[in-house]
């Protein structure tokens, strides 16, 4: 069968959400067999192509770990030439400091057949979506588009002539770039608005002057930013345009809670009070464990992503658990230390036709109120939980502590990497202890697309780590995605406050992640979605 020809479409994403890709971009991404992406492009949009489509971050942002064109190059003329249908999706519009000549090039030179598709750029469309038209009959009859990338290759006698000027990639570098232009005759009461992530929910906006836009702005992130410079500034006060960050438009794409035009005053109120609106939780739980967590933090106003960092499956084998639920009537106590250990232990008790009471005659011990929770479904009630909800304190309450030495005990657990402390507690004092594997925790494949995105994007506010398998999954994740570098990931993990369930926990968080910026007080998830709000408040 003869190779389907390649071809690589660049194409263009706008400035921010996924509400601003043309109806081309869409028909464009369902087609696409390999996706390489920019930094700065909306994680919705990765969900526009086939499940089956290779994902490929090329992100370029200044002063952090960047992929290099000749890679991006290379990637391009790889999978077009295996036949692939390839999109290039660049953030805003590819031909405006879009490096778009490059790809073509290195795409003629191999000839490979390749189409440009154009989007909305960021420096039209962010300062109308911060309320500032750009032109004015009277106030601006010209529009100069400049990028501030290198700083000294800027024609500033030019600039400072110009009546409305757009600058992009300045922000970094504002001191010097308004001192340009003050020195080549710009006065200093000239307006000037900066436009933090234009056109997307968070989205923020600064107004001043040349005189007094940085000390306005000093010890804020100005980056992904558009400056407007001139008097078409002063319409946004004048004509009251609708600021795209108080009112986020509905999109069909959304897989998020957002704000839609049809909320009422009273419901925007109701929003604006509530302590975590605005902020973006990244959760880490199992698939199956994640909504309930979610739904709790989303009550609170928070925009909820999740990612799976564990996956629940049955253990390698079940012949231990078997044998021991065979001799059940040979143990005095069942430790119980997570919610996954009691559903797959009463699965399959009843899979060897057995049920609760089977149980007679022993003492359940459980970790934790949701371990509980799970357990009264089974119509039981345990006989003892340990004060602060860790297993290794179980112990130290037990309330058989005296009768240690001659207690048979049984503990259906994770196949690996489960409650050590705990068991070498328990046979320091003589107890008999019959570990059993009753599930798996395992690492995923590979990391959403979507949520390497976020962080590569920075705009994950929180993340939160309810077991130690989860952080060690996460940085797993990190470690297999495309470009990782350890100590490029550290400004991301840096930007963001990293929130822990409990000691053992923050213990992982630490040799790994480097910090804890949020232990729950009490070590349950509602202590952890607490110990956020409190935070926040």
């Amino acid at each position: 069968m003869a190779q389907t020809e390649g071809k690589v479409y660049i194409l263009g994403a706008g400035p921010g959400a996924a509400d601003f890709l043309t109806v081309a971009g869409q028909t464009i991404l369902s087609t696409a067999e390999v996706l390489i992406y920019d930094a700065l492009i909306d994680p919705k949009l990765l969900t526009l192509a086939p499940k089956t489509c290779i994902h490929l971050w090329a992100g370029k942002r200044g002063q952090e770990p960047s992929t290099p064109q000749p890679e991006i190059d290379r990637l391009l003329i790889t999978y077009c030439q295996q036949g692939k249908q390839v999109v290039r999706l660049k953030s805003g519009d590819p031909a405006l400091f879009g490096r778009v000549a490059s790809e073509i090039q290195a795409l003629q030179s191999a000839n490979c057949a390749y189409e440009v598709w154009p989007g909305l750029s960021s420096a039209l469309a962010a300062p109308i979506l911060a309320g500032i038209p750009l032109t004015d009959p009277v106030l601006s009859r010209s529009v100069t588009i400049a990028s501030a990338h290198e700083i000294a290759a800027v024609d500033w006698d030019l600039m400072a002539r110009s009546e409305s000027l757009v600058i992009l990639m300045g922000g970094r570098s504002l001191p010097l770039l308004i001192q340009s232009l003050q020195e080549h005759g710009k006065p200093a009461h000239t307006p000037i608005a900066i436009v933090r992530w234009g056109g997307w929910p968070q989205q923020e906006v600064w107004v001043g002057t040349l005189e007094t836009i940085v000390e306005e702005t000093r010890g804020e992130r100005l980056s992904p930013a558009v400056m407007v410079i001139g008097e078409v500034v002063r319409l946004r006060e004048t004509l009251a345009i609708p600021n795209f960050s108080a009112l986020v438009p509905p999109s069909p794409l959304a897989t998020m809670t957002e704000m839609t035009m049809t909320e009422t005053h009273a419901d925007l109120q109701s929003q604006q009070s509530r302590p975590l609106e605005g902020l973006t939780i990244l959760v880490t739980r199992s698939a199956s464990q994640a909504p309930a967590f979610r739904q709790s933090l989303e009550a609170q106003g928070a925009t909820v992503l999740e990612m799976a960092a564990l996956e629940i499956v049955p253990p390698s084998s079940w012949e231990p658990l078997d044998r021991a639920i065979a001799q059940l009537d040979t143990f005095d106590w069942l430790f119980l230390t997570s919610a996954n250990g009691v559903q797959y232990f009463f699965e399959r008790l009843l899979a060897q036709g057995k049920d609760a009471r089977a149980l007679a005659g022993i003492k359940i011990a459980v970790v934790g109120r949701k371990t509980a929770a799970v357990l009264k479904e089974q119509g039981l009630i345990p006989d003892f939980i340990p004060p602060h909800y860790i297993a290794d304190e179980l112990v130290a309450h037990f309330p058989d502590r005296d009768r240690l030495g001659s207690l048979r005990c049984l503990f259906p657990r994770v196949e690996s990497g489960g409650r050590e402390v705990l068991v070498q507690q328990l046979t320091a004092q003589e107890a008999t202890v019959v570990e059993v594997p009753a599930y798996q925790s395992q690492c995923p494949s590979a990391i959403d697309p979507q949520i390497a995105v976020a962080l590569q994007q920075q705009t994950v506010d929180v993340i939160t780590f309810a077991s130690s398998k989860t952080v060690e999954h996460f940085w797993q994740l990190l470690q297999q995605t495309p470009h990782f570098e350890p100590s490029g990931w550290n400004p991301i993990l840096q930007s963001l406050k990293v929130a822990s369930i409990g000691p053992q926990t923050s213990k992982t968080c630490r040799a790994l992640l480097g910090k804890v910026d949020i232990e729950a007080r009490e070590y349950t998830l509602e202590g952890l979605i607490e110990s956020v709000v409190l935070t926040y408040s």
